[in-house]
């Protein structure tokens, strides 16, 4: 959509342990990043630090930024531009902060700040996973479209973000999660303690009875690949473990939302051994009482990053049917059909086209909204 816009809107990575500041046009970023400690325990020197690095970046310019756009950790009130809550990364603003009216008041633009799932989620729909299985389609010559999407991030926590009817939802409270769902082997824990870093660690550990191992994720995976000394069975299971409990929680989503289903973060670099069973539970089986099967999701759920699976997907099964009482026919495809696909952006630049894009969306309706305002007068 803002692929060929000439505007220019300024982002912030915000982290822990450090702020990296930088500027994008037309989808893309046009300054080099500039790094700043976040001094997160001290709100003064957070906020003057932010200050800083914005101000750096603007003074690489050469045209005047419309907005600041960015992702930001941890609970908060994004409509409002308020952060407060729990905040492991950024203690200084557990009381409350509004950032966004500060940062407005204090370079006289708009500020927009977000949940970094609901950003990738956003970036995919723009310009990532939902734009590209559209064209695909069209390649393919099927009439099927899609205007929804899931984004899930896989990292150290299981985040969401939600696009239906091409907008982003952000919920009425700022609170589209899905970190808190049930634990599928484990009902009274919550999901991501089962679909995260930490899982993969702490399964591994359990089945190679090496509970003090220092491995990390990527490690575990050259376990896996046989590359690595370790337990290689553990590992395999450790992230067969992980896809199945992940797949449970997004079967949960897609049955809502019905639509695409997009997955990125640091951990899709193992898919080949957590997708099997992450398949397996998006096509999995419910019972009635009476013992009857049903599918869990009710459409039928392709994996998009299987060339084969793709034109089975693409085909459907679209036949053409005669109008009662004419000759006429309309097309009808029977086949109810949604389909999952990994990141081709990856998970850092589909969320910076996402703030990107949602600023420059923003500002958009605001302008057309009081356009329609001044008609109407």
């Amino acid at each position: 959509m803002y692929k060929f816009d000439k505007r220019v809107v300024i982002t912030l990575d915000a982290g822990g342990t450090n702020l990296v500041f930088g500027a994008m046009q037309a989808n893309k970023f046009i300054v080099d990043p500039i790094t700043l400690p976040s001094r997160a325990n001290d709100l003064d020197l957070c906020l003057a630090t932010m200050v800083d690095g914005f101000k750096q970046v603007i003074s690489k310019l050469e045209t005047k930024p419309v907005a600041i756009s960015f992702a930001f950790p941890g609970p908060a009130d994004y409509p409002n531009g308020v952060i407060g809550g729990y905040l492991p990364n950024f203690p200084s603003f557990r009381d409350g902060v509004a950032l966004g009216p500060f940062l407005s008041d204090t370079f006289g633009i708009p500020v927009f700040i977000n949940n970094d799932g609901d950003l990738f989620a956003f970036g995919e729909a723009i310009g990532g996973a939902l734009p590209e299985v559209n064209a695909r389609l069209a390649d393919a010559g099927s009439s099927k479209r899609y205007h929804n999407l899931l984004g899930y991030t896989f990292g150290t926590g299981l985040g969401i973000g939600m696009v239906v009817g091409d907008k982003l939802n952000r919920g009425d409270n700022s609170c589209v999660e899905t970190f808190c769902l049930r634990h599928k082997k484990c009902p009274e824990i919550f999901v991501e303690e089962g679909a995260a870093i930490r899982a993969i660690k702490r399964v591994y550990g359990e089945l190679s009875g090496n509970k003090d191992h220092k491995f990390e994720p990527k490690d575990i995976c050259e376990i896996a690949d046989g590359t690595k000394e370790g337990n290689r069975e553990a590992a395999i299971k450790a992230f067969e473990e992980f896809g199945e409990i992940a797949g449970d929680a997004i079967a949960t989503g897609v049955t809502l939302v019905d639509g695409l289903i997009v997955i990125g973060g640091g951990l899709t670099g193992a898919k080949k051994y957590f997708m099997p069973s992450l398949l397996g539970e998006l096509r999995g089986k419910l019972k009635s009482l009476k013992g009857e099967e049903l599918n869990r999701v009710q459409m039928k759920v392709f994996n998009l990053d299987s060339e084969e699976e793709f034109k089975a997907f693409a085909k459907g099964e679209e036949r053409q049917i005669k109008v009662y009482g004419s000759d006429r026919t309309v097309p009808y495809d029977p086949m109810k059909r949604v389909g999952i696909i990994t990141s081709t952006l990856g998970a850092s630049k589909a969320i910076s086209i996402g703030a990107y894009s949602f600023a420059l969306s923003q500002i958009d309706a605001a302008a057309n909204e009081q356009e329609v305002e001044l008609t109407e007068q």
